[in-house]
């Protein structure tokens, strides 16, 4: 029989890193990834990229989700159809030329979606994490054997994840597993502490999330305090 692969999910946040060093403890060999969704804060890339350096683990992996082919067919669609339904030259011209890749994720994603993600419709999780790591990493490595991910989820974060089971099969084939679904946040914290492992600066800054910046379900406090230390953020997503 193959040997189980594991694979830890990292964010960047207290949560995920604290699964990175439950599997550090563990001794098995483990694979970690981090999707970049191109909303991301600098300070998190960062922190994930230098995740091994402080901890002895393995270099956390980076996927990114790629929509130039539905763009593309976005864009073929906008010069066949608009002109068709009477639409001036400029306009057609203009709507194709912001269907070429943006080299951000995340804005690749509203513009193929036509909007940005909300809470009643929170596709960007789906659209620029699982599947990118699903489909860069897991379905490879489910080639050679069995795969477990690792995936830092507490139940008392949100009512939501309170009812998610602590483990069950994926339809990619893979095994998902929470191993820290019971913990507090406190035990989070302390997680960090035992192993001299400073948590993301972000946290520092007030900042509740950061996974993204700023995410979609932030609150309004925490977009205020967005704009007030990361005013650069808040214009970026004006731009976008």
């Amino acid at each position: 029989m193959s040997q189980v692969q594991h694979l830890i999910n990292v964010s960047g946040g207290k949560d995920s890193t604290a699964v990175y060093l439950l599997a550090l403890e563990s001794g098995r060999p483990f694979r970690a990834v981090f999707a970049d969704t191109g909303n991301e804060h600098e300070i998190t890339l960062d922190y994930v990229d230098r995740l091994h350096e402080r901890t002895g683990g393995p270099k956390v992996e980076v996927v990114r989700a790629d929509f130039t082919e539905r763009l593309a067919k976005h864009r073929a669609y906008i010069l066949e159809q608009w002109p068709k339904e009477g639409l001036a030259d400029e306009i057609v011209r203009e709507a194709a030329l912001l269907n070429e890749p943006s080299g951000s994720p995340y804005l690749d994603l509203c513009i193929v979606k036509g909007r940005f993600p909300s809470r009643m419709a929170q596709f960007c999780t789906e659209e620029l994490k699982t599947l990118p790591i699903v489909l860069q990493v897991v379905v490879p490595m489910l080639k050679h054997g069995p795969v477990l991910q690792w995936l830092g989820i507490r139940a008392e974060e949100s009512r939501n994840r309170s009812q998610q089971a602590r483990f069950n099969r994926h339809d990619s084939g893979s095994m998902l597993w929470r191993p820290i679904f019971r913990w507090t946040v406190e035990d989070v914290w302390s997680k960090h502490r035992e192993h001299g492992l400073a948590p993301n600066p972000l946290y520092a800054m007030g900042m509740g999330r950061v996974g993204c910046m700023p995410c979609v379900n932030c609150r309004k406090s925490e977009v205020r305090r967005i704009a007030d230390i990361f005013p650069e953020h808040i214009d970026r997503i004006e731009r976008w």
